[in-house]
C-alpha cells in the first residue's frame, strides 16, 4: 500500500509538472498570441529570417516564446497573487502597489508620490524653456498653444495609499508650474480642478481618470482656448465595465469589472480613419463643433478625445514622441495641447520637438571653454532641415539657453536631459560655434562633427 501511494503520488507531480508544456502544445495556434493581462507576450520565432537565413536568436526568442505562453500561465500568476495580496499583504508586480480599500497605485508615481527624486532646477528650467519654444512656435504662426499635466492617482487621492516617508518640499508639478508662468506658458492646473471636486472621478483599479474625469478635462481645456462645453454635466449612468490597468497587471486572468460613469449624449465623431483601439498612436477625426485642434496626449487621452473630437470640426490626437509640431500646419490647427501625465515630466527633456529652432540675436562670449561634438541628419518630417544633437562638457547655469552660431545666424536649441540639446536647423546652415551661460559667464564652444 505504502509502494502504491509512492508511485501514485509521484505520477501526480509528473502530471503538474506536465502540464504546462503538454498544455500548451494542446492549445489551439494563436490562441494566446499577442496580449496576456497588460502585458505584451513574446510572438513565436521562426527558424528563418525574412532575408531567408536562419534566425541565429532563434533559441532565445523560443526561450521566451516559452515562458509567455505555458499552458494556464495567466491563472497561475492570478492565484499566486491573490494569494500574496491576501496573506501577506504584497504585491507580485513592482509596479502596481496595494492602497487601502481595494486601490491599486502604479508603482512609477512613486518618485512623486515621495518626493524622494524632484527635479532639478535646470530640469525643471529646461522642461519650460522647451514648452516656451513650442508656444512661440505656434504663436509665430497664430496658434494657440496649451499645457496640461494628467495628475498622478495618489496626487488626487492619497488617503488609500499604504504608509510611507514622505519628503517634504515643492513638487515637480508645482515647480513647472511657476517656471511655466516665468515663461508665459499657457498653463491648464488639472490638479486644482479636480482637487475641488466633491467625487472621486478616478478608477480605485486603474491608474486614470474615469469618464467623468475625462469629460471634466475637456471641459477645463475649452474654457482654456475661450471656447464652451458642458461634458462634465452629462448625464451619465454607472455601468460596471471597466477592467482597470493595474487589476489587469496583477491579475491578468481575473474578469473583474469596477464601475464607470458613462456618458449618455450621443458624441458626434467621423474618423477620418478606421483605428483599432483608443490606443492607436494616430488618430484623426471630425466632428460637430468648431475649429481645429493639434493634441498631443498619452494614455490618459484615451478617454479624454472623444470629448474633444466631438468640441472641434477637425482634429488630430498623436501618441508619438518626438513631438511633431509641423503637423500643425499641415492640419491648419487653431489650437495646440500637450498633455502629460504627472510622473512623465522629465520626459520633456526626452527628445526634440520637430520644428525649426527659432532665431534669435548674437550672443557675445567671454571666453572660449572648449569643444562640443554635434552630429547631424536629414529630417524626414521637416524637408530642407537637418537634426543636430550634442552633448556640453560643461554644465550650464540652471537658466540658461544653448545658442548654436551658423553663417545664417543664431538659433536657440531645445534642452536634454544631461547637458545635451538638439535642434532642427536649415540644412545649408554650417554651424560655427555654440553659447551658453555657465559660472555666470558666457561660454563659448568650438564645434566639430560627432
Amino acid at each position: 500500500m505504502g509502494k502504491r501511494a509512492a508511485y501514485i503520488f509521484i505520477v501526480l507531480i509528473l502530471a503538474l509538472c506536465l502540464t504546462p508544456s503538454v498544455g500548451m502544445l494542446a492549445q489551439h495556434a494563436g490562441m494566446e498570441e499577442g496580449t496576456g493581462g497588460n502585458e505584451t507576450l513574446a510572438a513565436l520565432p521562426t527558424l528563418r529570417g525574412p532575408d531567408g537565413r536562419l534566425n541565429p536568436d532563434w533559441a532565445a526568442q523560443m526561450q521566451d516564446y516559452v515562458e509567455d505562453h505555458y499552458y494556464l500561465r495567466q491563472e497561475m500568476i492570478t492565484a499566486w497573487s491573490r494569494l500574496n495580496a491576501s496573506l501577506l499583504k504584497t504585491s507580485i508586480a513592482d509596479n502596481v502597489v496595494l492602497g487601502k480599500d481595494g486601490w491599486l497605485y502604479f508603482g512609477d508615481t512613486l518618485p512623486d508620490y515621495t518626493n524622494l527624486t524632484p527635479m532639478t532646477p535646470r530640469e525643471v528650467w529646461s522642461a519650460a524653456r522647451n514648452l516656451h519654444l513650442m508656444s512661440e512656435a505656434c504663436e509665430k504662426e497664430g496658434r494657440r498653444f496649451l499645457f496640461t499635466i494628467a495628475p498622478n492617482k495618489n496626487s488626487l487621492y492619497p488617503e488609500h495609499m499604504p504608509a510611507l516617508t514622505v519628503q517634504e518640499g515643492k513638487r515637480n508639478r508645482d515647480l513647472l508650474a511657476e517656471a511655466l508662468a516665468e515663461e508665459g506658458v499657457a498653463y491648464l492646473d488639472l490638479f486644482a480642478l479636480f482637487g475641488e471636486q466633491n467625487e472621486t472621478l478616478y478608477f480605485a483599479r486603474d491608474s486614470h481618470w474615469n469618464s467623468k474625469g475625462a469629460a471634466l478635462a475637456a471641459d477645463a481645456v475649452n474654457e482654456a482656448f475661450g471656447r464652451q462645453s458642458e461634458y462634465s454635466d452629462g448625464p451619465f449612468s454607472p455601468a460596471p465595465n471597466h477592467k482597470g490597468d493595474l487589476y489587469d497587471m496583477l491579475y491578468p486572468a481575473g474578469d473583474e469589472m469596477e464601475l464607470d460613469l458613462a456618458y449618455l449624449p450621443e458624441l458626434t465623431i467621423a474618423y477620418d480613419a478606421p483605428i483599432r483601439s483608443a490606443e492607436n498612436l494616430t488618430i484623426m477625426t471630425h466632428g460637430g463643433g468648431t475649429g481645429s485642434l493639434l493634441m498631443f496626449r498619452d494614455s490618459f487621452g484615451n478617454l479624454l478625445y472623444p470629448y474633444l473630437a466631438d468640441s472641434f470640426d477637425g482634429a488630430l490626437f498623436s501618441r508619438a514622441v518626438p513631438y511633431r509640431l509641423d503637423l500643425a500646419a499641415a492640419r491648419e490647427a487653431d489650437f495646440v495641447v500637450l498633455e502629460l501625465v504627472e510622473r512623465n515630466l522629465r520626459n520633456l527633456l526626452a527628445s526634440v520637438p520637430v520644428m525649426p529652432a527659432p532665431l534669435r540675436e548674437a550672443a557675445e562670449a567671454d571666453h572660449s571653454a572648449g569643444t562640443v561634438a554635434v552630429t547631424w541628419e536629414p529630417s524626414e518630417e521637416l524637408p530642407g532641415y537637418v537634426r543636430a544633437q550634442g552633448i556640453l562638457p560643461l554644465t550650464p547655469d540652471d537658466k540658461s539657453p544653448v545658442l548654436l552660431e551658423t553663417d545664417r545666424g543664431w538659433y536657440e536649441a531645445c534642452l536634454l536631459v544631461g547637458n545635451g540639446f538638439g535642434l532642427y536647423l536649415p540644412e545649408d546652415a554650417a554651424i560655427h560655434s555654440i553659447a551658453v551661460w555657465s559660472g555666470g559667464r558666457t561660454s563659448s564652444l568650438a564645434v566639430s562633427d560627432g
